[in-house]
């Protein structure tokens, strides 16, 4: 179906970049599927609890308008876009009555919340470690089930003709706001054994796209690891660094911050589990040097 080069990048999220013909550094689209982290709207007509349609979500975003980005403007998915030059914004998949002819040829994104989207996410973690869930599979199990359902995935997506993949880890789940609210105690400590089981995912992850087999079953294909994990625990480890002054809570959107802050630029998080617009710009320009790079 599409003959051209692609990128992909997944973060239990993918990005499948479709490269301009005839050249190694351009790509003429961008296709983002995966979890709320990247999603521009396509929960607005799921059928989920979870919901970005609504004040104060898009805050900053054009008009201060809510379109079911998971945060105060432009989520990841635009900002990768933008740094490879094709568009400010994507727009969401099954908003296809405002979508364009010319969108689908410069990329849409597929990306959402709902629980059934392909392939594994950072919900997973998080969902793993469930007491019900620990007594049915070791960590190792399922860490190693979460990297065969990833590489499932991008096969799919390769076998459609896309060539270049920009693999993206799972991002620090349990120093997310949410989990260390629940589980981090006065002093909001991150939660270990998630953050352990996002590490141990990423380390599979990243063994699972070199080598042998990786050769054989995608011939002529290319990979990225993409590390969001040390790229947003660097934003945590460091705010002063970026511009930041808090990065253990939300600048909104929990018990502890129902009254949005005046300043989320000065937030890691913008609400329970998703970074505020300027995370997503300190953290893309980087990793967006590194895609273009590794997949020349």
């Amino acid at each position: 179906m599409f003959r051209e080069n692609i990128l992909v990048l997944t973060l239990f999220s993918i990005y499948w970049l479709s490269s301009a013909a005839g050249q190694n550094k351009s790509f003429s689209a961008v296709f983002a599927f995966g979890d709320s982290i990247l999603d521009t709207g396509n929960n607005n007509r799921l059928l989920t609890v979870f919901k970005g349609n609504y004040w104060p979500y898009g805050w900053n975003y054009d008009f201060k308008i809510p379109t079911g980005r998971f945060g105060n403007g432009r989520v990841f998915t635009d900002m990768v876009a933008q740094g490879l030059g094709l568009k400010r914004v994507v727009p969401a998949y099954r908003r296809m009555r405002r979508i364009k002819r010319n969108d689908l040829k410069t990329g849409v994104c597929f990306a959402s919340e709902s629980l059934i989207d392909r392939g594994p996410r950072n919900n997973d973690i998080a969902y793993f470690v469930t007491p019900a869930r620990l007594r049915l599979q070791s960590k190792d199990t399922y860490t190693s089930n979460m990297v065969f359902w990833t590489k499932t995935f991008l096969q799919d997506l390769y076998d459609l003709g896309a060539r270049k993949f920009a693999v993206m880890g799972a991002i620090p789940v349990g120093c997310l706001p949410f989990h260390r609210f629940i589980f981090g105690g006065v002093f909001a400590w991150c939660n270990f054994m998630m953050n352990k089981i996002s590490e141990d995912f990423n380390t599979k992850l990243r063994k699972a796209l070199i080598g042998y087999e990786v050769e054989e079953c995608f011939k002529g294909a290319k990979f990225v690891y993409v590390d969001m994990y040390g790229s947003i625990m660097n934003l945590i480890n460091h705010p002063k660094v970026f511009g930041f002054t808090e990065a253990k809570r939300s600048c909104c959107c929990m018990v502890t911050s129902i009254i949005p802050c005046r300043n989320p630029d000065e937030y890691v998080f913008y609400d329970f589990a998703h970074p505020t617009m300027k995370a997503y710009e300190v953290i893309s320009k980087p990793l967006i040097y590194q895609m273009r790079k590794g997949l020349a």
